[in-house]
């Protein structure tokens, strides 16, 4: 048995992973690569084999950095089954389409663009999949209960296990036998924070003979979650009552937009933030708390009574979600006391560029950053303190006062990591660091030789077969 890391192999995005065994052939994720000027055609060259070999695909859950190229993967002849946990599958039927918009959208500017520039428009011109395809892509999908044995081939079987980051999210166990004997591989997918607001805590993982290891925040702790309440409650307060602006917070449209509008109610019921309106800027972010709410009994119970406080609610704060391209213009107009909440989470597409557009320049406003931002992103460029940046071809000056609330992120944390590390009965034989930039990779190796003293550790490169 071999594993090739497809992508995730010293940077974030891309995630994907080839297992080949003597009797099938699958993949663990399907990702877009996001951020950075490469992205485009690291898409377009990212399943640059024969799909028609892959037997199956296993998904550790919805977000388009995991599941991006399954309609890509099903347009290049891909006809076999893509299994995932319920609430990631009603996810993706919202997710995928979503991103076929966008890539239709990104693709006829470009196609403008050239035109105007009197250059021919080449296939980078032409949508990576449409709208249809992607919907054409869901047929793909098998729903996995979590915890429940699932055997997507004669010689594999697999369980999807509660990973804790967003709605639906699994770190996914994997039996393959072959040659008589039966190993097993532990995909962690992107593990949350434990104690987080709505998700519940990663379940426990105590075998493995192989791990595929994430290390998004391998190189840093996060903020306590009460710090990071009061830093949110500061700024907010900051920005109404004595800036006189807005507060635009890029978030992705599912999972993070949730908690950021559950967090901000709970502030102002307990008398931390001023009155506001919340403005949620994603047609997306409401078909994905649609989803979140047909699937509550996924979430912590604290999720139930705040939803319960909202429907009878009718005074602020007030949540409106935005849908039509005129309201979100509408918004553009508004000089203060709202809260502005779009995507993308990392500012490279949306209507989030718009609102950045219109109040970057503005001293009153304050921009909060609340996720993971990849490097070359807009957000990044943000993050790293750029006085001017570009959006839609034109230089924004940053006026803006920009905050970086790490505490919030949806992933687990350097202690949190080695914590469901330290769950395993035995050290694997073998771990695969991915899913990080490489920096932060490296940090987190030593790391876990110091502490953990695993044997076997091994930082993967893109598109290299490794034994497993």
């Amino acid at each position: 048995m071999e594993i090739t890391f497809l992508g995730a192999a010293g940077e974030v995005t891309g995630s994907c992973a080839l297992v080949r065994t003597s009797g099938c052939r699958f993949l663990v994720d399907c990702g877009m690569f996001q951020g950075g000027r490469d992205a485009e055609r690291k898409n377009r060259e990212a399943l640059a084999f024969d799909v028609r070999d892959i037997d199956f695909v296993l998904l550790t859950h919805a977000h388009i950095d995991h599941s991006g190229l399954i309609p890509r993967l099903a347009l290049l002849g891909f006809k076999g089954p893509v299994y995932c946990t319920p609430p990631t599958a009603d996810l993706l039927g919202v997710m995928l389409p979503d991103s076929g918009h966008i890539q239709e959208f990104e693709a006829e500017r470009a196609f403008r663009h050239r035109r105007r520039e009197g250059r021919n428009a080449n296939r980078e011109a032409s949508p990576l999949y449409t709208v249809a395809q992607a919907v054409a892509s869901l047929k793909r999908i098998r729903r996995v209960v979590y915890d429940t044995p699932c055997d997507p081939h004669a010689d594999v079987r697999v369980r999807f296990r509660e990973a804790g980051h967003i709605l639906g999210s699994s770190f996914i166990e994997v039996d393959v036998a072959e040659g008589g004997r039966t190993q097993r591989i532990v995909f962690s997918g992107d593990l949350g924070q434990p104690g987080h607001p709505l998700t519940r805590d990663p379940a426990v993982a105590e075998s493995a003979d192989v791990l595929v290891m994430e290390t998004t925040y391998g190189n840093r702790l996060h903020r306590p979650l009460d710090a990071t309440l009061d830093e949110l409650a500061a700024v907010v307060t900051e920005a109404f009552e004595r800036r006189g602006g807005n507060v635009v917070i890029p978030a992705f449209a599912v999972g993070r937009t949730q908690e950021i509008v559950y967090l901000l109610v709970q502030l102002h019921r307990e008398g931390r933030v001023p009155a506001m309106d919340i403005y949620v800027d994603s047609p997306m972010a409401l078909a994905a708390t649609e989803v979140t709410l047909k699937h509550l009994s996924s979430l912590e119970p604290e999720a139930s009574d705040a939803i319960a406080w909202l429907r009878g609610n009718h005074g602020k704060p007030a949540i409106r979600f935005v849908q039509e391209v005129e309201e979100s213009m509408a918004l553009n107009r508004v000089q203060g006391g709202a809260v502005i909440i779009s995507a993308s989470g990392m500012c490279d597409a949306g209507r989030i560029k718009h609102h950045l557009l219109h109040n970057l320049p503005r001293k009153e406003s304050s921009i909060v950053i609340v996720g993971f931002q990849a490097g070359g992103s807009l957000g990044r460029r943000l993050v790293d303190g750029a006085k001017r940046v570009r959006i839609f071809g034109e230089d924004v000056a940053v006026r803006a006062s920009v905050h970086t609330i790490g505490g919030l992120s949806a992933h687990g944390d350097q202690a949190a990591l080695l914590d469901w590390m330290g769950g395993f009965r035995a050290p694997p034989r073998r771990t695969f660091l991915v899913h990080g930039e490489r920096s932060i990779r490296d940090i987190f190796a030593t790391v876990v030789a110091e502490r953990l003293h695993w044997p076997g550790v091994t930082l993967p490169e893109a598109g290299v077969a490794y034994a497993a």
